[in-house]
């Protein structure tokens, strides 16, 4: 599709390849709404050149959800331009120009802006403290954001995973199938999010954006899947599902301690999101992680019969 044939629309959604962007188009062409599904290379976030140029052919939107990212959190430490190309600048253009047209701003950010040393689940107003360049290059997105649109949303998540693309739950699957022990680290808590959970968040804001825009409440809100739990555990209960449906390798998950499975980047130890703000702003109360888990897991395996991660 060429710029010239996207026309009016509802929504832009940009990043509409990856996991979350994918999920987010079907959730907002579900509740009827006209989507444009943008994504590199019909536009360059990175480049403002190319944001002004596409955005600025496209027939009064009324509103913009950036799901495109910079995602790997290792590579990030060798690739500092990269993911602050796409995760500071690419933003900082969107509202840039979003605020030149008049366009409200969903963004997408991450429980990795905070250096997890807290012990209760982190707000909104809690302070930031990225440990990475991937936390800090999504921080100053959200910064960059902030200082460019008023009428801006942020929505931090933490744990996504989803049908599509490379995910701890596609990888835990893979794994269950070829290997007889996976060590798994136990001292690392979140919340697991589901993309299509996320997705018809993104939805129901978008809604309330589009019938009157004058009533929201902008700034940063959380959103994540309900409960607390370790990658171990979550990595326990992924293969206990595939378990009940196809034959797996796998006879033992063995917890180990961060200091036995080091990574380029370090990981913040707790990253659990406290999403009250969201439901007493805009009524959304997160499902339980288990149950999305499980939800997924099923649609995959109807789908397919076995899943192909």
């Amino acid at each position: 599709m060429s710029v010239e044939e996207i026309g009016n629309c509802n929504i832009i959604v940009v990043g509409s390849g990856g996991m979350l962007g994918f999920e987010v188009v079907e959730s907002l062409k579900n509740a009827g709404l006209k989507v444009t599904a943008l994504d590199f290379p019909l536009i360059d976030i990175t480049k403002p050149d190319s944001v002004r140029s596409v955005l600025g052919r496209i027939g009064s939107p009324g509103l913009l959800i950036n799901c495109a990212a910079y995602t790997a959190v290792d590579k990030a430490e060798s690739e500092p331009g990269a993911a602050f190309a796409a995760n500071r600048d690419g933003p900082a253009n969107l509202a840039k120009t979003c605020g030149r047209l008049e366009i409200p701003l969903i963004h997408i950010s991450t429980d990795y802006v905070f250096n997890g040393k807290a012990q209760t689940p982190y707000r909104e107003q809690d302070a930031a403290d990225p440990l990475g360049v991937y936390g800090r290059s999504k921080w100053e997105g959200e910064e960059a954001v902030r200082s460019r649109l008023a009428r801006h949303i942020i929505v931090r998540t933490s744990w996504l995973y989803g049908s599509r693309g490379v995910n701890f739950v596609k990888t835990m699957l893979r794994l269950g199938r070829e290997r007889e022990e996976l060590r798994v680290v136990s001292d690392q808590y979140g919340c697991p999010t589901w993309s299509c959970d996320l997705a018809a968040c993104l939805a129901r804001i978008s809604e309330r954006v589009l019938c009157g825009p004058e009533d929201v409440h902008w700034g940063a809100y959380h959103f994540c899947g309900e409960g607390v739990t370790t990658w171990y555990d979550f990595a326990f209960a992924i293969l206990d599902e595939a378990r009940r449906r196809e034959s797996t390798r796998i006879a033992r998950v063995t917890p180990v301690p961060t200091a036995s499975y080091p990574t380029v980047a370090v990981r913040p130890k707790y990253s659990a999101l406290d999403c009250a703000k969201i439901g007493a702003d805009f009524g959304i109360a997160p499902p339980p992680w288990q149950k999305s888990l499980a939800c997924l897991l099923e649609g995959l395996y109807n789908l397919s019969g076995a899943v192909n991660a």
